[in-house]
C-alpha cells in the first residue's frame, strides 16, 4: 500500500473497533461466531464453485464433499449462534492449552539460549488462558471471543499505524 494515510486510518479504524468490543464483550463475540458463520458459507460456496476448475472425479467429488459440509457448519453456526458460542469458546480453550504445553515443552529443549524464558513464560500464559476459559465454562463464552476479538483488532491497528509510519518515512516496506 503506497498510500500511508489510507493504512494509518485503517489502523486508527481497528484500534476503535478493538475498543468498543472490549467495552461490550458479549456483543462482540456474537458478532465474530456470526462472521465466522459467513465466513464459512462464502469458503464452502467457493470450494462447491471449485468443483469447475478440478481435474478428476476424486478432486471433484472431495470439492463438493468439502464444500457442503463447510456450507452446512456455517449454517448451522448462523443458525444457532448460543451453542456455536459454547463450541467454540470450548475449542479456544483446549487450544489455548495445547498450545501451552506445546511451548513449555519446546522452552526446555532451548536450554543454554537467552530464549528459554522468553518461550516459557508464553507457554504457561497460553496453559493459564486455558485454564481460566475452561474452569469458568460456560460463562466465559460470554466474553473471551469477543475479548479475543478485541485484543487482535487492536493488535492489527497499533501494526498498521506503524507500518504507515514506516512508509511515511521511507516509502514501501516491500520492494
Amino acid at each position: 500500500m503506497n498510500n500511508w494515510v489510507l493504512l494509518l486510518i485503517a489502523g486508527l479504524i481497528a484500534i476503535v473497533g478493538g475498543i468498543i468490543a472490549l467495552l461490550n464483550p458479549l456483543a462482540a463475540t456474537i458478532t465474530a461466531v456470526m462472521l465466522t458463520g459467513w465466513l464459512l458459507v462464502a469458503v464452502g460456496v467457493i470450494e462447491v464453485i471449485g468443483v469447475f476448475t478440478a481435474t478428476g472425479w476424486g478432486a471433484r467429488l472431495w470439492s463438493v464433499i468439502l464444500g457442503i459440509l463447510t456450507v452446512i457448519l456455517g449454517l448451522y453456526i448462523l443458525a444457532n449462534p448460543i451453542m456455536s458460542t459454547l463450541a467454540l469458546t470450548w475449542l479456544a480453550g483446549i487450544l489455548f492449552l495445547a498450545m501451552g504445553v506445546t511451548k513449555i515443552v519446546i522452552s526446555f529443549r532451548m536450554r543454554g539460549t537467552g530464549y528459554l524464558w522468553v518461550v516459557l513464560l508464553s507457554g504457561v500464559v497460553s496453559l493459564g488462558l486455558g485454564i481460566i476459559v475452561l474452569t469458568n465454562f460456560p460463562y466465559s463464552a460470554a466474553s473471551i471471543l469477543g475479548i479475543l476479538l478485541a485484543v487482535e483488532l487492536i493488535s492489527i491497528g497499533v501494526a498498521n499505524i506503524a507500518l504507515s509510519m514506516r512508509l511515511r518515512e521511507t516509502g514501501p516496506v516491500m520492494a
